[in-house]
């Protein structure tokens, strides 16, 4: 049966043209009930269908067997409840999916995960193509009647279509609805309908459940009632208006960890004017959420503020206290001067939510079998959230997870529902858990659709493998990584050619032979984007099969790889370069510290001893003219934890030494990367994936040139002080920085110059990933190159997948697909990749943290030498070289007196009492964990000298452990 839709519709250029579309019916849709023999036997599919006898929780207002359906918003806002596995036999109409994947991709993509897990039993329903239950929109009806009717026809078709089923018992289709109209209009035409709050409490065997139920009324809008806190939101018609005529201006709502009062909001778009806003104040923040996009009106000039200096953490246990908030907000109000006023507004709307599940812990409310209590997340940018429970004693010292539901104008706080228990606070899987999913890492098993695109085991190298590929098996070729590595990338050689030149080859595993356009295995990887290394754990961007196994280039095994094979004259000049796909035979696996033994040695003269020294000497000379030519060498200390082998506690905490092998690696490293980002750019000017890192702004740089210039006296308090002559940091370019930090050195501090690279490495702007078509600037700062990419690591980087796929087809191995050269997509790609990196990145540093935190917990105190690495109003940040830890000394305590501070900014230094610490100056302090707060447990630091003048007992201080570490990787930068 065929259907046509007219309707018309106006195009960019302002015609209006009249669109048909045919819409088919069909009879042969199956029901998805095992047992129906009426309708045609159901095609192959996602999950199982309903169950022929439907198992489940049992419910008192429904005794009998029965399939739920629920409609749109009921599936939106409780999509918690659907995914509990008590829930089960449930249809999801086609309506229902196309109106929730318009309106909530993640939702989505969550339902469409439930309707393929077999356990769950959900059936998707074609309702819009089935003959019986379409239904055409009457004249002035709106769509969203037409679909709650159309919804309603479905359920009436279900339960008359299961009466046929010869059974002693009947099926009986429940419709679950919050909204009031639609359900009695259900009522009315003899449909059994109910809430979900109805339908969850039915389910006596199961009275937790009622506290995943999301805090929403009818048709998912907040409950509000008694004293109204916020102003209203202006309705998003009106603000889309607004923000055209340039009354209001949208932007990114980015919350402080420091103030719970106070947020900036990145303006979108293009003007360099008003790029950032600062919004101060309860009512101004107008229930704004970290990461929300929202609208702000910009307030009067004469009412701009500077932002805070003062650190306010929300610890109130009174959710109504609403005047106590105001004399916090009177705190913020000081005097400065007019340079420092910055353009403020006030949120007036919001554009869209970015809510996401929050981990953290239940504040247990004070008042005796309380059910409300506040939730307070992991993360300081975020709200605390009021939520409803039973298990308030169960729960107390537990991290779980909780989702936002709403935040009505009379709530402090936004209303919200538990989701999930974590486990205990600070056991090391539960807090793993919890900093993964804090940092949005993809971390859970690969499925089996994305499994079924590995290879089938026992692989082997087949002719059509050799097809496009050189035979390189003869080459001695070796790999040098870090000890345990196993996600080998690169391998390396290093021979004399008969010419008298030398041939160096750089080869990487072939993982995009195995990962092929547009698969599930591709799909998931690109999600990933990146492998994620913790302290004591990997999360595989790809499966281990292809990550530490047939892509991983172990010894003494055959191997397809991409190769970059150079001529070389002995001054390290390329005369040649070229691209094959090829098949490797490692020789060996080395660590950094076996090929530096090898290169050291006077005895070993063998093959992969030669390749090494010769691959060494040209890795020096590269590295040479790159310094030369403007590239900069900063640091970051590294830190590496030895584990107990039983208990996997950190036992020691060292930072990582370095040897000539790492940078001989990462020079031909780079070597490559850059070679293959000309080539690319070269054959695909408008498609190549390249990356840069732009030049710092000038202002990012005063810090360090103010910290270099405060430096004439550098007082030492245990020895002596000493002279710095010229000390000078030249910012005009890398080139004039590299120089100028190349020269700052001081025999009588010799970690002076490892500070300032430091501090350098501070100042830096964010390197990224961009499509060649999408920008005009290809320069990558820090490397002094006026191209770059990635290419060695695609085990671990999805950019360098695709820059392999590039590379490809450039050199005729391989045929291109319409994503590879479409720049858009390109381009949305890139936004993943940069996302994924930096979260990875803040991931592995908590997991510094944390493990710091647990090899401090059995150490007591600690007394170490530390440097100042920067001065606050009322702290000192110190750097402890032997641990590579970094942390904040503050000088104000509660319930204790707050010494005399004096700061100035211009030569950074603070005087407390009559004693002034400056950058760079060295210290003693003492360290110890503090666990008095066990959701934000901390490192505690307490300067021992210099002494506090009028402190006969230095002043207790106390630091949260700085996000600036990284962990020793299990794989090369």
């Amino acid at each position: 049966m065929l259907t046509s839709l007219m309707f018309l519709k106006r195009t960019r250029a302002g015609a209006v043209v009249k669109v048909v579309r045919e819409h088919y019916l069909r009879e042969d849709i199956p029901c998805g009930a095992a047992g129906c023999g009426h309708c045609p036997p159901r095609s192959a599919g996602p999950g199982l269908g309903l169950e022929a006898r439907p198992s489940g929780a049992a419910s008192s207002l429904c005794p009998g067997p029965h399939y739920l359906l629920p409609d749109t918003n009921l599936l939106l806002h409780q999509i918690d409840i659907l995914e509990d596995p008590v829930i089960k036999n449930v249809i999801v109409l086609q309506t229902v999916l196309q109106e929730v994947r318009n309106r909530s991709a993640p939702v989505y993509k969550r339902i469409r995960d439930v309707i393929q897990n077999p356990e769950k039993h959900f059936y998707s329903f074609t309702n819009e193509h089935h003959r019986e239950t379409y239904i055409e929109q009457e004249q002035g009806e709106s769509s969203n009647d037409r679909n709650d009717r159309a919804i309603r026809v479905a359920v009436k078709w279900y339960n008359e279509h299961l009466k046929k089923i010869e059974d002693e018992e009947k099926i009986q289709v429940i419709f679950l609805t919050n909204d009031r109209a639609n359900k009695e209009k259900a009522l009315e035409e003899g449909i059994t309908a109910y809430t979900c709050e109805e339908y969850i409490k039915s389910l006596v065997a199961n009275p937790d459940l009622v506290d995943r139920l999301a805090c929403v009324s009818d048709e998912g809008k907040e409950i509000e009632s008694g004293k109204i806190i916020f102003p209203e939101h202006i309705p998003l018609s009106k603000l889309q208006q607004g923000i055209k005529s340039g009354i209001y201006v949208q932007g990114t709502y980015r919350a402080s960890r420091d103030n719970y009062l106070e947020a900036t909001v990145w303006v979108h778009g293009d003007a360099e004017e008003n790029k950032e806003i600062i919004i101060q104040g309860l009512k101004h923040l107008n229930r704004a959420v970290h990461e929300d996009i929202v609208a702000v009106e910009l307030l009067a000039k004469d009412e701009w503020v500077a932002p805070s200096s003062v650190v306010l953490q929300d610890d109130g246990q009174n959710e109504d206290d609403i005047e106590n908030e105001e004399e916090k907000e009177n705190i913020l109000k000081t005097s400065v001067s007019k340079d420092m006023l910055r353009p403020t507004g006030r949120v007036v709307g919001i554009i869209k939510r970015n809510w996401r599940p929050f981990c953290g812990m239940l504040s247990k409310s004070q008042i005796k079998e309380a059910r409300r209590h506040l939730f307070t997340p992991a993360d300081r940018r975020i709200p605390r959230i009021r939520i409803e429970t039973r298990q308030a004693d169960t729960l107390e010292g537990q991290r779980i997870i909780v989702a936002i539901d709403g935040w009505p104008r009379n709530s402090r706080y936004p209303n919200g529902h538990f989701v999930k228990n974590l486990g205990s606070a600070g056991d090391k899987e539960t807090e793993t858990e919890v900093l993964l999913l804090e940092h949005d890492v993809p971390h859970q098993p690969f499925s089996q659709s994305v499994l079924s695109f590995l290879p089938k085991m026992p692989w082997s190298i087949t002719e059509q493998d050799m097809k496009h590929r050189e035979d390189l098996r003869h080459l001695c070729v070796c790999s040098v990584d870090p000890p345990g590595c196993t996600d080998i990338d690169d391998a390396l050689h290093c021979r004399e050619v008969e010419n008298g030149n030398i041939e160096v080859g750089v080869h990487i595993a072939d993982v995009s032979h195995f990962i092929r356009p547009g698969n599930a295995l591709d799909e998931e990887s690109a999600k990933r984007g990146t492998t994620v290394y913790l302290c004591e754990k990997r999360i595989d961007m790809v499966p281990e099969l292809l990550s530490s196994n047939l892509c991983s280039l172990r010894s003494n095994v055959d191997r397809l790889a991409f190769s970059c094979i150079w001529e070389m004259n002995h001054k390290a000049e390329i005369l040649k370069t070229r691209f094959t796909k090829s098949i490797i035979n490692s020789k060996a696996s080395l660590t950094y510290a076996e090929a530096q033994m090898r290169i050291d040695s006077a005895t070993m003269n063998d093959d992969i001893t030669i390749s090494l020294r010769g691959l060494n000497k040209l890795a020096k000379i590269l590295k040479k003219r790159r310094i030369d030519n403007g590239a900069l060498l900063l640091s970051s200390p590294e830190v590496r934890f030895h584990m107990d082998s039983e208990t996997h506690d950190p036992i020691d905490l060292q930072t990582k030494e370095l040897k000539e092998t790492n940078s001989m690696v990462e020079e031909f490293m780079l070597l490559a990367n850059v070679s293959v980002a000309q080539k690319i750019y070269d054959e695909f000017p408008e498609f190549a994936l390249l990356r840069k890192h732009p030049a710092p702004p000038p202002s990012n740089y005063d810090i360090l040139v103010k910290a270099a210039k405060s430096q004439a006296i550098i007082p030492d308090f245990f020895f002596f002080s000493f002279s710095l002559q010229n000390l000078e940091i030249k910012t005009d370019s890398a080139k004039a920085l590299a120089e100028s930090l190349d020269k700052a050195e001081s025999p009588a501090f010799p970690y002076l110059n490892t500070l300032l690279r430091i501090m350098a490495t501070r100042c830096m702007m964010q390197a990224v990933y961009f499509c060649s078509g999408m920008d005009n600037d290809f320069h990558h700062y820090g490397l002094a190159s006026p191209i770059y990419t990635h290419f060695t690591s695609p085990i671990r980087r999805y950019a360098d997948i695709i820059v392999h796929r590039l590379l490809a087809v450039a050199i005729g191995a391989d045929s291109t697909y319409p994503e590879l050269t479409d720049k858009h997509k390109l381009a949305d790609m890139c936004k993943n990749l940069n996302y994924r990196h930096k979260m990875a990145q803040y991931a592995q540093r908590a997991s510094v943290a944390f493990h710091t935190q647990l090899f401090f917990k059995t150490k007591g105190v600690v007394n170490e030498d530390a440097y100042v690495l920067f001065v606050r109003k009322n702290a000192v940040v110190v750097l402890i070289p032997k641990y590579g830890l970094e942390g904040t000394v503050f000088f104000e305590e509660k319930g204790k007196p707050t010494p005399k501070l004096d700061y100035n900014n211009e030569v950074p230094s603070l005087t407390v009492e009559d004693t002034t610490l400056r950058v760079f100056d060295k210290v003693k302090v003492n360290v110890m964990l503090d666990a008095s707060n066990i959701q934000h447990q901390k490192i505690r630091m307490v300067l021992v000298e210099p002494k506090i003048l009028g402190n006969d007992v230095p002043a207790n201080l106390s630091t949260e452990i700085s996000s600036k570490n990284e962990p020793e990787k299990k794989k090369k930068k």
